[in-house]
């Protein structure tokens, strides 16, 4: 559906929440709790909890697609199938897996809420536009 932009969603089934901008906010973009009950674009490496589906002044009202198919954009190479987070500057990235020590000499941090999807396309470079599927 390459006529589809940035942010749209095709899906009737698609979860959309509205929460307060804390600063503008720009659509297609992976945005996260900056505060309680206000949306900013997602820095990357944070819990984002959906992408926002249209742009947004500071102030204005945001609607965030939580849960459903939304067309995004790449910040390299993804995988189809393969989980995503936040990438920062709007974009998203393929989430890695953390190392584990099965030793139990390490100590580590699971991450899990930091998976924002699942890709249902593959992406080759950073700005390819792609579909995910939100899981949040």
């Amino acid at each position: 559906k390459s006529w589809m932009a940035i942010g749209e969603t095709d899906d009737p089934n698609a979860l959309i929440e509205s929460f307060e901008a804390a600063a503008a906010v720009t659509k297609g973009a992976p945005v996260y709790l900056s505060a309680d009950d206000k949306v900013s674009v997602s820095p990357g490496g944070d819990d984002a909890i959906g992408v926002a589906v249209k742009a947004v002044a500071l102030g204005e009202r945001c609607p965030v697609l939580r849960r459903g198919r939304v067309k995004v954009t790449a910040n390299g190479g993804i995988t189809r199938g393969k989980a995503v987070c936040s990438a920062g500057d709007g974009k998203v990235a393929q989430l890695v897996d953390q190392a584990v020590d099965e030793d139990g000499s390490a100590s580590y941090t699971i991450f899990y809420n930091r998976k924002l999807g699942t890709a249902l396309e593959s992406a080759t470079n950073d700005g390819d536009l792609i579909f995910i599927n939100v899981e949040k």
